[in-house]
């Protein structure tokens, strides 16, 4: 008997086998020993096909056949069996092989040495072709998978973003699929993008997984949107910092309990985003100030109520508009009081005195009543989240600068604190 002889002995006892085998990979690799994981009739087909394709290869002539190795593959990463973890059941098979084939070859003292020598290294080499082909058909298969469940992750954070997801049934379902609680506190993220299709939160789920926050994210061709979980005591505070890291345009919802709510999150997270001033990067929350929120849901409203209330001062020539301006909103942000409100402009306070009734001048309101103040308050907003006014004449005056019109140290009897 020759070696051709000895595989097609072993081959008889091929369902015997395949048994073995399956037993040996699930007692030495970890990752086979969950039967859910693994049905026991799935590995014991796949070893015997395997075992069957090698020793045929030995006993009949022929070209090796990687086709049952691809099926291993591709089942595997079906399985959810990581590459490392089937790549080492498949060469303990082969082991297996080769040692069964070697106690058949010890009881035919017609089978040389030499010969044996010689087929260990076609074995191996065989180990070597059969092991890509499973490698390659577990790569695809995972390639593919990790695209239907991105497809359909992308699907599901669609559906709540577009309230298309209203039963409490199938909310849940979308949440525990997504990775997210049934209920909130959640928030819902809107980041600008710089050209269509970037990322501009680029590796955000990660982080904030990291973080243990759990999101889902969706890219659109001018904005990446994300439903975040807020999870801990201090998630809000902690996602703020992952957000800002990130450098983008960013906003953010108030928090909500209900999935039922996350498009109108949307929407504020939206006009937060909206309500960003300037180009660059920056975070706004709904809630740091509602006013802004109502400018930016209206810009047309808004607009209008720039020419009502601002219209003589948006008019002026570009310096004095932008010192005007300027003054206004470090008046307001020092609640009303022109020495603060000097302190950051770096001028004297009596020039906020009389810059501010300049304004009163123009527009013919009274800064002292609240209702001309709230809606200089509303007009300032919508004029630095939108350009406003005719074209400049000139380069925009800085903090420092006086025209000969504002006496910068004189003491009037005007009104100021």
């Amino acid at each position: 008997m020759d070696f051709s002889g000895v595989a097609a002995a072993i081959h008889e006892r091929l369902p015997e086998l395949g048994e073995r085998l399956a037993e040996r990979i699930r007692a030495d690799v970890d990752a086979y020993r969950d039967e859910s994981l693994i049905p026991s009739d799935s590995l014991r087909r796949s070893c015997t096909a395997n075992a069957d394709l090698v020793l045929r290869h030995f006993h009949r002539a022929g070209d090796p056949d990687p086709g049952p190795a691809r099926d291993t593959g591709r089942l595997r990463a079906q399985h959810g069996m990581p590459l490392a973890d089937t790549l080492h059941a498949y060469r303990i098979g082969f082991e297996f092989l080769w040692s069964e084939i070697l106690k058949e070859a010890h009881t035919h003292p017609e089978v040389s040495d030499a010969e044996l020598v010689a087929r260990s290294a076609e074995i191996w080499s065989l180990f070597g072709l059969y092991a890509e082909a499973v490698a390659e058909a577990h790569r695809e298969t995972s390639a593919e998978l990790t695209l239907q469940r991105e497809a359909r992750r992308s699907a599901l954070v669609e559906a709540l973003f577009t309230g298309v997801i209203a039963d409490r049934t199938t909310l849940w379902e979308a949440a525990r699929e997504l990775g997210l609680p049934e209920r909130g506190p959640y928030a819902v993220v809107a980041a600008e993008s710089t050209a269509p299709g970037t990322e501009p939160l680029a590796g955000i789920e990660s982080a904030l997984r990291q973080a243990q926050l759990p999101s889902a994210w969706r890219l659109l061709p001018d904005q990446q949107i994300g439903l975040v979980a807020l999870t801990t005591p201090t998630a809000e505070s902690t996602g703020l910092r992952v957000l800002r890291r990130a450098n983008a345009r960013v906003g953010i919802s108030p928090g909500f309990d209900s999935l039922r709510d996350t498009p109108q999150a949307l929407r504020f997270a939206r006009l937060a985003l909206a309500s960003l001033p300037g180009t660059g990067p920056g975070v706004a929350r709904f809630d740091d100030n509602p006013l802004a929120m109502l400018v930016a849901a209206a810009p047309a409203e808004a607009a209008h109520l720039v020419t009502v209330t601002l219209k003589p001062v948006i008019d002026l020539p570009a310096p004095e508009r932008a010192r005007l301006l300027e003054t206004l909103e470090h008046w307001f942000a020092a609640a009303g009081s022109a020495a603060d409100a000097a302190r950051s402009l770096f001028v004297h306070p009596n020039t906020v005195r009389y810059r501010l009734r300049r304004v009163e001048e123009l527009t013919g309101r009274a800064l002292a009543d609240p209702r001309t103040a709230a809606d200089l308050g509303a007009a300032l907003l919508a004029v630095r989240g939108a350009a406003v006014g005719p074209a400049p004449h000139g380069p925009a005056d800085g903090h420092a600068h006086l025209s000969a019109r504002e006496p910068a140290c004189q003491d009037p009897r005007g009104r100021g604190t």
